[in-house]
């Protein structure tokens, strides 16, 4: 189709922040064209958080049906995992969730749905097979995607990502990831759960390594009691295949393996989506420059999401959505600013994290108080069998205001929003230390760990 068209705003992207920002602005008069090049839901609904947890609690319920007789149970048998009824389940899941966005916008009053890839040509207008969109507003909302290291024989393998993942229906006999992250983790466990042999390999010395290390140690100890194999200070020689096999050269050795993973980052979708011609400024690292309200560095664009690099989560893409509304439509001056950083790793136990690390508040410059509980202490840990892990809370001194807080352990990617809420309160720990939580559960032991801060040495 050739010609154009125009639109009170056009929205590249699907993801997280667009679907809402579409509603929005269509319930306030707007006539809208949302486009999207390849899946409704960008990658949380597709590829990401919905069908990796989906994997995660299949794994889950094979590991526990492992552990039955620990609690009385007995299975009457080895227990199996038929990969291809995992993957249906997932796809299922998936399904529900894509199918009903899709069929929300598709019907949406003032909205105009278009599949193909946008590419800006000039600060006010967006050709998407050959159609030219027209608009004074423009929301990027793309994304980002694996990123592919340029190491040595990486040409020579067949090596999967997040997003390939998911298509497989088999067993990997020997799974190798490179990547001792988040992302690299949860497939570790997961694999490790269904049946593979797994080896992690991580070039820097210590598995997620923008955690306290006592919470970097306490994952390893997790991760190696399922019996997988951490490499940590493992350079990466050189990529190679032998015998049908995936070989990886490190320093200390070669690991051997039927499939390898990567999972080292990820990359903005910035590199085929025109920004030179509108002049839409990036850092060094492809994600669109963005101000405290999302504004890049061209009038009447915006970009929100992960390709911003403010935040590469589904709930800070969705933020993006509300602070882009708030100061659109509400005249509420909200900010990028005012968001505290939190985010969860889904191994099992989870992670649940938010605000500072203990570097980050050491470099502070505050006196800062911290408690350190371990899970044996919380009595729902002990009665699921499951102590693995610890909380720690960071306290500001003087303020006495939550700086941060890390809760690796059953039930920590929900108990920390306990602390969230009080921060965004600005309360000071005091309140929850006083609070009276309910008995038994895993948030009742973070007002007596409040009431036992130390000086942080």
């Amino acid at each position: 189709m050739n010609g154009s068209r125009k639109f009170d705003a056009v929205i590249v992207g699907t993801g997280q922040a667009g679907p809402p920002l579409a509603g929005r602005m269509t319930r306030e008069g707007m006539k809208v064209a949302i486009v999207e090049r390849k899946l409704i839901g960008g990658t949380c609904v597709n590829i990401g958080c919905t069908p990796t947890k989906a994997l995660v609690a299949s794994a889950r319920a094979a590991h526990m049906a492992r552990r039955a007789a620990d609690f009385g149970v007995e299975t009457g048998g080895p227990v199996t995992v038929d990969m291809k009824r995992v993957k249906a389940r997932k796809d299922a899941i998936v399904a529900q969730s894509h199918d009903g966005l899709a069929d929300w916008l598709r019907n949406m009053e003032n909205l105009t749905v278009i599949e193909g890839h946008a590419r800006l040509e000039s600060a006010t207008a967006v050709r998407v097979n050959g159609e030219l969109l027209e608009s004074e507003r423009i929301i990027l909302n793309v994304g980002a995607r694996a990123r592919v290291p340029d190491l040595p024989g990486i040409g020579e393998v067949a090596y999967l990502t997040d997003s390939s993942m998911m298509e497989i229906d088999f067993l990997p006999d020997h799974l190798a990831v490179i990547g001792g992250s988040y992302l690299g983790l949860e497939f570790a466990q997961m694999y490790r759960r269904f049946g593979s042999r797994v080896t992690v390999i991580e070039k820097g010395d210590r598995l997620v390594g923008r955690e306290d290390e006592e919470i970097s140690a306490a994952v390893r100890d997790i991760l190696e009691g399922e019996d997988i194999d951490v490499r940590t200070g493992a350079d990466i020689l050189r990529l190679g295949r032998r015998d049908g096999a995936v070989t990886v050269g490190l320093k200390s050795g070669e690991v051997v393996a039927s499939h390898v993973l990567l999972a080292v980052g990820r990359t903005p979708n910035t590199d085929d989506l025109g920004l030179s011609a509108a002049g839409v400024d990036t850092d060094d690292a492809g994600h669109i420059e963005v101000d405290d309200r999302l504004r890049t560095s061209v009038p009447g664009i915006w970009a929100v999401g992960d390709v911003n690099g403010r935040g590469a989560f589904t709930h800070t893409s969705y933020n993006d959505y509300e602070i882009l509304a708030a100061n659109m439509f509400d005249d509420d001056p909200r900010r990028v600013s005012d968001r505290i950083p939190c985010y969860a790793m889904y191994i099992d136990p989870p992670l649940g994290r938010v605000g500072m690390s203990e570097a980050e508040a050491r470099e502070s410059g505050r006196r800062v108080l911290v408690g350190t509980r371990g899970m044996e202490d919380v009595s729902r840990a002990r009665e699921r069998s499951e102590t693995q892990g610890l909380m720690k809370v960071l306290v500001d001194a003087d303020s006495e205001r939550i700086l941060g807080a890390s809760i690796l352990g059953i039930g920590g990617d929900e108990a920390v929003h306990s602390l969230i809420d009080a921060m965004y309160a600005d309360a000071p720990y005091t309140t929850v230390k006083r609070a009276v939580h309910i008995h038994p559960t895993v948030s009742e032991l973070i007002p007596t760990l409040l009431g036992d801060l130390a000086p942080l040495d």
